[in-house]
């Protein structure tokens, strides 16, 4: 949440020439353009990470949203089918990057108390500490320390 998934994947997507997918935008689009901030409120995470699936294109560079690394089918079809890249960003950062912006559009934010930085970073760390493992699992681990 934070790292410039989006704007990263656009960036390599262009270099390498090939096409580039935002997986949240994919599932806004199946859930008549719902956000995802609405599909969380009105479904819950599980309903969106259940949604959270993989293409089978070739030549594509995909954007993910943080939580997918959790499901073992989406791990293990990113290992199998493509390269994974962490991009490996201090938590003190992102925090600082999600509170500029605020935190209506992040719906794993909204269960911390507190002023926006706080709350992203809190929540973060928890993320973290459940999905480190996975993460650590990447192909390649772009720190931007």
């Amino acid at each position: 949440m934070g790292s410039g998934k989006t704007t990263v994947g656009k960036i390599l997507s262009n270099v390498l020439s090939y096409s580039f997918c935002d997986s949240d935008a994919l599932i806004e689009q199946e859930v008549n353009g719902m956000s995802v901030a609405e599909i969380f409120k009105l479904h819950g995470e599980r309903f969106f990470r259940k949604k959270e699936r993989l293409s089978s294109k070739k030549q594509l560079v995909v954007s993910t949203g943080g939580g997918a690394v959790v499901w073992d089918v989406n791990w293990d079809y990113m290992q199998k089918k493509g390269i994974v890249v962490w991009l490996d960003v201090p938590l003190e950062a992102l925090a600082q990057r999600i509170a500029a912006v605020g935190t209506h559009s992040r719906p794993l934010l909204h269960y911390e108390h507190g002023d926006p930085y706080t709350k992203a970073l809190k929540r973060l760390s928890n993320l973290l500490e459940l999905r480190g493992k996975n993460y650590a699992k990447a192909n390649a681990r772009v720190s931007l320390e």
